[in-house]
């Protein structure tokens, strides 16, 4: 078999998290999580997913501390999954992928899901990256920078510390 790379040591974010969903699967486990499925056999037929990829998902997204188990709502011997914060805080992404996906890849006239504000029933604003006074902005607007090491995670001698030589 085939060992995966992992990413969950770069110095990159986007690495780091993808590394962190792990693959399709995982993120439709999530937006079935968005939409309220908590139970192994409502993912299951949600999804059409084989039990065995299912199970091996829903444990690496625990361990992950995206979703969390806890016993059943209604009292019953069943254990269900929840979204952590850190498993609520891909709402956006979740949003963002959606929106994505009917902007790209559905005809005109074709049916399909639309997600709605619940108070007014009307379909959310498209999502907009922003800067920090307002502006909208566009890939060509930003740059990715590397982010200084903290002073207390740096051990004597590395660079950047105050005895590493200059």
């Amino acid at each position: 078999m085939v060992r995966r790379t992992r990413f969950d040591d770069s110095d990159c974010p986007v690495a780091r998290s993808v590394d962190a969903i792990g693959d399709w699967w995982s993120l439709l486990i999530i937006r079935d999580a968005f939409d309220g499925s908590r139970r192994f056999g409502e993912f299951q037929r949600g999804l059409g997913v084989a039990k065995n990829i299912l199970t091996t998902r829903l444990r690496a997204l625990v361990d992950g501390g995206i979703l969390d188990v806890v016993p059943a709502s209604d009292g019953s011997a069943y254990n269900e999954y929840v979204l952590t914060p850190k498993g609520r805080d891909l709402f956006h992404v979740i949003v963002a992928l959606r929106q994505w996906g009917e902007a790209h890849f559905f005809a005109p006239d074709e049916p399909h899901s639309e997600m709605v504000d619940r108070r007014n029933e009307r379909p959310l604003r498209a999502l907009e990256v922003r800067s920090a006074d307002g502006r909208r902005l566009r890939p060509d607007d930003t740059v990715v920078k590397k982010v200084a090491q903290p002073a207390a995670a740096r051990t004597p001698g590395s660079p950047g510390s105050p005895s590493s030589p200059s």
